[in-house]
């Protein structure tokens, strides 16, 4: 789920990047109490940081296209099954109309499985603004696939 996560983001080298996530779970895992949806939400503050590292870092350098893959995700109903069917690039093409707040949220969401409070505790915002942020992006995104009949 983090380097899905990292990879819908656009990060260079996903698979790099969730190494450095893990390096960081390891080495803080002294530290860390609570129980697994704790655990599973403080993973993901990490990876949501070193993505937002990582894009300061090459701020100054525009990133390729990413290989055409399809995302790793459980296929449990209709919109993760139309989401399975599309490539990386389609996603990316997409997502890269919404607010960065909303793609955030939706990636954490859809990619990763957190429930809203635990996006709200990884992108430091309330919960309500959470729902709201989401709610938005997926009626841009519905617009978005209505005016240009993108096949699911």
């Amino acid at each position: 789920m983090v380097v899905g996560y990292l990879r819908a983001h656009g990060a260079r080298e996903p698979e790099d990047l969730a190494s450095e996530v893990f390096v960081a779970v390891v080495r803080g895992l002294a530290e860390f109490s609570g129980d697994e949806t704790g655990f599973r939400s403080w993973v993901f503050v990490i990876a949501h940081r070193r993505l937002l590292d990582e894009r300061r870092s090459h701020s100054r350098h525009p990133v390729g296209p990413a290989p055409s893959e399809t995302l790793d995700t459980a296929v449990a109903g209709v919109e993760d099954q139309a989401l399975a069917n599309l490539s990386i690039e389609d996603i990316r093409v997409l997502l890269s109309r919404l607010s960065d707040d909303q793609r955030d949220v939706l990636l954490l969401r859809i990619v990763a499985g957190l429930t809203v409070e635990e996006v709200a505790e990884v992108v430091g915002k309330r919960a309500g603004a959470v729902k709201a942020l989401q709610r938005r992006g997926l009626a841009s995104l519905a617009r978005t696939i209505a005016k240009q009949a993108i096949p699911l």
